[in-house]
């Protein structure tokens, strides 16, 4: 089997695996609570090389399909032009994945430029997670588009679908586990805005009662001197 063919029946298989990958990694970099700033790191940089690799098997994908004749150009770049139903509605959703997955990077690629904007962040988070959006119909065309799938294609996809689903539902238990042990809001808020003895400080930390007249220690007293020299 040389190259060309090769790609041909496994360029879109690959770029599933590797999108699929990078979604997992991606949801496997948000923990805080398991993983330490390192293991974050170290995941943020696979989930970086594995889009990557997505977007590289795409390209090779969508370049040999054309060559091929199995798509023509304009279906290729062109969602829903050639139609929505059928084999062309298909193609249509793996073209559609693939612009998904360009802005999914895209924006992956910019986060610096929208952290700590506030509502631009959630902009952000809203963008990127258009990676979801792309498996699914990556997932859909890949199944349906082309030629019945081998068994060990078929196998690859399920794999998928059971990476994506375990690493979503993991993310949402410690989610969960870290929001119950997470201190609420208005309670740290009630906390700092009362006195010590409101917010449960021992007794020694509560202030004492100043007589009136009596001078204020807690201002610092302006030098006239130095210590010992007074006249």
């Amino acid at each position: 089997m040389d190259l060309h063919r090769f790609l041909d029946r496994t360029g879109g298989v690959l770029a599933l695996v590797s999108l699929t990958a990078t979604v997992v990694w991606g949801l496997v970099a948000t923990d805080r609570l398991v993983l330490g700033p390192r293991g974050r790191l170290l995941a943020q940089a696979v989930h970086r090389a594995t889009a990557v690799g997505a977007l590289g098997f795409l390209l090779v994908h969508v370049s040999v399909k054309v060559t091929e004749a199995h798509a023509s150009a304009t279906a290729a770049l062109l969602p829903f032009v050639s139609g929505v139903r059928g084999r062309d509605g298909l193609i249509a959703l793996g073209s559609l994945a693939g612009y998904l997955m360009v802005l999914a990077a895209a924006t992956g690629a910019l986060r610096s430029t929208f952290a700590g904007r506030g509502s631009a962040a959630h902009r952000w988070r809203a963008l990127h997670g258009c990676a979801y959006a792309a498996w699914c119909a990556a997932l859909l065309h890949g199944l349906n588009a082309g030629r019945a799938p081998a068994r060990w294609v078929t196998l690859c996809y399920a794999l998928c679908l059971a990476a994506v689903a375990g690493a979503l539902l993991s993310r949402l238990a410690l989610a969960r586990l870290a929001q119950g042990r997470r201190v609420p809001d208005h309670r740290i808020r009630g906390r700092r805005g009362r006195r010590p003895e409101e917010a449960g400080a021992p007794p020694a930390a509560r202030e004492a009662p100043v007589p009136p007249g009596a001078p204020d220690l807690a201002r610092p007293r302006a030098a006239h001197g130095a210590p010992g020299r007074h006249r």
